[in-house]
């Protein structure tokens, strides 16, 4: 034949490699699975009724009551210790929401079509989907706090409880798929690591702390 020959991005189209093949199969599932275990999207779904509970557990694990609750803390607090943990502790939860939004801002993945937008206060990228702030939140204060407080073992069972409720009902609500969720529980736990990594300590950073 004398027809010109196929533009290479079209040939790459028609003859996906075994790589592309995996990957949206594995998108696929994972969208498919997720529409099936999001049981609380709505009123009228399987588990509707426990809708408002997964709500309550949203909140729980949102940024706003975990910033405003640390900062109130920190400027109550009278010891220096619990300065210096709560000090680091705003900074993660800072570094978490920056962390969040550039990569929301990157990946620019659209929530789950069945997600109904009611959550609890969003902003701009908040229409974007990966990753799960609810789950980077969850697993790296689960971490920061089993790390520097001291907690019987029920507490400390409770805490890890907490971080994965909060990241199932993501997906049981509809607001995340189950990729969203699982890099986001990856991404607060190497998050605490660079936490730990720059602690912050009346010697690392005196001026900061001659604030409070």
């Amino acid at each position: 034949s004398s027809s010109a020959p196929l533009p290479e991005e079209d040939c790459m189209k028609l003859n996906p490699s075994f790589v592309g093949i995996a990957v949206r199969s594995l998108l696929a599932i994972d969208l498919w699975a997720s529409k099936r275990l999001g049981v609380c999207a709505g009123e009228d779904s399987a588990w509707g009724s426990a809708r408002p509970l997964m709500k309550v557990i949203e909140v729980s694990g949102h940024g706003i009551p975990w910033l405003l609750g640390t900062f109130c803390g920190l400027c109550q607090s009278d010891s220096s210790a619990a300065r210096e943990v709560l000090l680091n502790l705003l900074f993660a939860l800072l570094l978490d929401l920056v962390l969040v939004a550039v990569v929301k801002g990157l990946v620019k993945r659209r929530r789950p079509t069945h997600n109904k937008m009611d959550m609890f206060v969003t902003i701009s990228v908040d229409k974007y989907s990966f990753p799960s702030g609810h789950a980077t939140r969850a697993a790296l204060v689960c971490r920061f706090v089993l790390r520097h407080l001291v907690l019987a073992v029920p507490l400390r069972v409770l805490v890890v409880l907490w971080a994965l409720i909060v990241s199932v009902s993501r997906v049981m609500l509809g607001r995340h798929n189950m990729t969203d969720v699982l890099f986001g529980l990856l991404l607060g736990y190497a998050s605490y690591s660079v936490v730990e990594y720059c602690w912050l300590s009346p010697l690392s950073a005196p001026a900061l702390f001659a604030l409070w």
